[in-house]
């Protein structure tokens, strides 16, 4: 990287990280921009999850198993990044429910942002099990934005219905490409390399000027997998 760009390489699951750091948004979002995150071994810090680094399909992750008595809405696995307000952030990801996950559980997984004390965050996540469903509703709730601790995936599905949710192809363990670019109070989420946007936020709802750390969020009853995510600001 070029100008005032800083980047710190290590390792999370054998897999090579990296963070970057730089100026403006627009360089960062430019597309084939590589990308990693700086994270030391065991520089993460699971809440409500059991986490692990292994191999799944064909590369190296970070398993994440949610732990069905964690307290509080979210399970994260909190990221060693410097404070992240503008920018980017890519992984590959992978969610499916667990073996003893009730009838409800969808493989919830994604990406957390802006994250303040655990309990103040913004984050966008997938549904795998909704994306080749039978039912067209289903379907239309594949993707989720979230803004803990006000605004739950219910409150803002009764007062905006599908604002904040959406469709896009999804199996349940496969590996799927997630690129989360934020810019003020707006957030675009680029699903297994897309030109356009398959999720649109135009009004995150902790406000243009939040900042906080970056998360892999994980939801109830799910096994999750995270491998070469990478974070730019």
């Amino acid at each position: 990287m070029s100008g005032n760009a800083q980047t710190r390489r290590a390792v999370i699951g054998g897999a090579a990280l990296t963070v970057a750091s730089a100026s403006a948004l627009a360089v960062v979002a430019a597309p084939g921009l590589a990308v990693g995150t700086g994270l030391e071994a065991g520089a993460i810090r699971a809440i409500g999850v059991e986490v692990a680094r292994t191999d799944y399909q064909g590369r190296r992750a970070l398993r994440a198993t949610a732990l069905e008595s964690a307290p509080g809405l979210d399970r994260l696995v909190m990221l060693d990044t410097p404070a992240f307000g503008d920018g980017v952030i890519e992984a590959w990801i992978s969610g499916a429910p667990t073996a003893t996950a009730n009838a409800t559980a969808r493989g919830f997984v994604g990406l957390a942002f802006r994250v303040h004390d655990e309990a103040k965050l913004e984050a966008i996540y997938l549904r795998p099990t909704n994306g080749r469903a039978e039912d067209q509703l289903r379907r239309n709730h594949a993707v989720q934005y979230i803004s803990h601790p006000n605004h739950p995936w219910e409150r803002l599905r009764t007062q905006a219905p599908a604002m904040y949710e959406t469709y896009v192809d999804l199996e349940p363990g496969r590996w799927t490409h997630v690129r989360i670019a934020v810019k003020g109070p707006q957030a675009r989420l680029y699903v297994d390399g897309a030109q356009q946007p398959t999720l649109i936020v135009s009004d995150l709802k902790h406000g243009a000027a939040a900042k906080g750390a970056v998360a892999l969020w994980i939801g109830p009853g799910t096994l999750a997998h995270f491998s070469d995510v990478g974070v730019t600001s």
